[in-house]
């Protein structure tokens, strides 16, 4: 019987490296398919060989016929299912046991337990990348719109044009399929409420042609549920929270748009009137008319001040109206300062010549208090000025000087429509720590709202020396012509020499194609 229960001892081991086997096929397959969607073929061809392109397009063919053919991985995966179903099935029709050495019987019995347990945790993993693989295909492009061949006459190469859906489907199938499913993802009430899908009354498509209101939400607040059940928690018609701190953190971080919510904003306790305009741009507004809880300094001449640790950093001097702000686009620093380059490289007047009366309406995408804006009022163009109030009540400042601030994080697409905008303006905000991928995106939406003929001006944009080429890249893809472009140190740092600041006035140019 011992001989016996040795037998009942290899085929256990025996089915266990099987298992083995088939599992390391099925995770070959799995890793081949993700990467296959992360890393295209064409990022290892070069575009300029010929036949290393008509390769790559017969790659393609295989990719969309194999890879990403969803319902031969379902049945691949089917069947390593069921063979593992079999497997457990047959090692519990082998639990009967025998007759044979009470120690050896209970190690094998303790054996077979153990392996019936793994076999059913492996499985439980299995499962759920059944069920995704079994909805892909809806998610699927067409097998031959997966890849575009494009030739480019002028370099006479071709390029390839990769159609990145399934990259997307494969996202999407981790998230819930239908806004009620999302709306169950939490748990407060008013999130399923805002969630959910709105009906038109009547039954009937409104007047934008849609049968219904979708309400949006940031992505990443699924990943912040607390924070977002938190930040929801409210009485209806109630006041809301102190927590618009809160609030802009998680836009921040991704939750950008932040959801609606149902209960009346906090105001300050005494309001005044604010200045009229021709007071309001060039004098520190009413302390009173700003909530201050929330910040370090608790007025505005905390804020205007020489002190440090006033809660923020990027713009120390900007609350500073007289001494720093008002010469800032107007009057140039001669001779220049070695130490610093807080004074804008262009001046205003010297733009606007550039473009005589063309230019009318803009946008100001920086950390600040709205001073480019109030000179370029002067001048009668209106610009907007996007900021977050990061340490200090930048929002608020501007409107009490009589300006427009826009309450925008860099996470969002820009809320303008194609080739409107004059003129594009921003400083200390594009620097060194953005990430190059994350900088593309943001130059190529300003693109898009920028009209034919409008102005980019990049001013005072600082890196480190050796990344500056890198950066310079990104503005030159844009194709834009240049008008000023200029690079020099950046001297108010302990690494003298090290970093730089690089500004430039580029013009979009005509795309009648």
């Amino acid at each position: 019987m011992r001989n016996s229960n040795s037998s009942l001892k290899l085929g256990v081991w025996r089915r266990f490296q099987w298992l083995i086997l088939v599992l390391g096929v099925a995770a070959i397959m799995l890793s081949v398919a993700s990467l296959s969607k992360i890393y295209p073929p064409s990022s290892f061809i070069d575009a300029d060989d010929p036949s290393q392109v008509n390769r790559i397009i017969m790659m393609n063919f295989a990719k969309g016929a194999i890879l990403l053919d969803g319902d031969e991985m379902s049945k691949t995966i089917g069947s390593v299912v069921r063979k593992m179903e079999d497997e457990m099935n047959a090692m519990r029709e082998l639990s009967g046991g025998g007759d044979g050495d009470e120690d050896d019987d209970a190690a094998v019995k303790r054996e077979r337990v153990r392996y019936i347990a793994f076999l059913a945790d492996v499985l439980g993993l299995m499962e759920p990348i059944k069920r995704r693989i079994e909805v892909a295909p809806q998610f699927a492009p067409h097998k031959n719109s997966i890849k575009t061949n494009t030739t480019n006459e002028e370099g006479g190469g071709a390029r390839i044009m990769d159609d990145h859906h399934h990259v997307a489907a494969a996202a999407a199938l981790n998230q819930p399929q239908s806004p009620d499913e999302m709306a169950d993802f939490f748990l407060i009430e008013e999130i399923k409420k805002y969630i959910r899908v709105k009906p038109n009354r009547l039954g009937k498509q409104n007047f934008m042609g849609a049968n219904g209101t979708f309400n949006s939400m940031g992505h990443a607040c699924f990943s912040m549920k607390q924070e977002l059940e938190e930040y929801m928690d409210y009485d209806v018609g109630d006041l809301c929270k102190d927590d618009w701190k809160q609030g802009q953190r998680m836009m921040v971080h991704g939750c950008d748009p932040l959801p609606r919510r149902r209960c009346l904003s906090r105001a300050p306790q005494l309001y005044s009137k604010p200045f009229p305009l021709h007071r309001s741009l060039w004098n520190l507004p009413d302390d009173r008319n700003v909530r201050w809880s929330q910040y370090r300094c608790k007025n505005f001449t905390c804020l205007a001040s020489n002190q440090t640790h006033k809660g923020f950093f990027k713009c120390a001097d900007c609350f500073n109206l007289t001494h720093h702000e008002m010469p800032r686009w107007m009057e140039p620093t001669t001779p220049p300062d070695p130490t610093t380059n807080f004074t804008s490289d262009f001046l205003i007047p010297d733009v606007l010549n550039i473009k005589p009366g063309e230019i009318r309406i803009g946008l100001d995408f920086s950390v600040g208090t709205g001073t480019f804006a109030a000179r370029m009022r002067e001048f009668n163009v209106t610009v907007v000025s996007a900021t977050i109030n990061l340490g200090a009540p930048f929002s608020e400042m501007i409107a009490l000087r009589g300006l427009l601030p826009l309450y925008l994080t860099v996470n969002q697409r820009l809320p303008f429509f194609d080739n409107t905008l004059d003129i594009i303006h921003t400083t200390r905000f594009l620097d060194g720590w953005i990430d190059f991928l994350l900088l593309d995106f943001i130059l190529y939406d300003w693109d898009r709202v920028l009209r034919p003929g409008g102005l980019l001006w990049v001013d005072s944009f600082f890196c480190l020396r050796k990344d500056l080429d890198d950066y310079l890249d990104a503005f030159k893809m844009l194709r834009y012509r240049k008008h000023k472009w200029v690079v020099v140190p950046k001297l108010d740092n302990k690494d003298r020499g090290e970093e730089v600041f690089f500004s430039a006035l580029l013009e979009k140019p005509p795309r009648p194609f």
